[in-house]
């Protein structure tokens, strides 16, 4: 069980094997990167910084977000096939996921969302 300061819910990182991706999949949404971390991935990917923006990512603003793709769920990030492809250097926003501040008042959402959510 994963635990974060200031959150009344623990998260049962088991529950990833048999969600099939919930927090990958569905509406479509921004999933942000920031530099240090397209970096990171264009180097996993063996791909130039260049090559990786224009291939994966798109202006939101002034940050980027990493594409989507159709899934028989709505939508998918690029990098989700039957389980994070990049997951080893997946951004911030993903690692950190079910500890978004959002969810502090949003649970019944992230309930529906994440099968591995356990409050106290």
């Amino acid at each position: 069980m994963i635990s974060a300061s200031g959150y009344d819910y623990v998260f049962d990182e088991n529950a990833c094997k048999s969600c099939g991706g919930k927090c990958c999949t569905g509406e479509s949404g921004y999933i942000f990167i920031d530099q240090n971390e397209i970096e990171q991935l264009a180097k996993h990917l063996n791909q130039s910084v260049d090559e990786f923006i224009n291939t994966y990512l798109y202006k939101v603003g002034y940050r980027y977000s990493i594409k989507e793709k159709t899934h028989k769920n709505g939508y998918a990030c690029v990098f989700f096939d039957n389980g994070c492809s990049v997951y080893p250097n997946r951004p911030k926003q993903c690692r950190t996921f079910p500890f978004w501040e959002y969810f502090k008042t949003h649970k019944k959402e992230l309930e529906q969302e994440c099968p591995g959510i356990k409050f106290l």
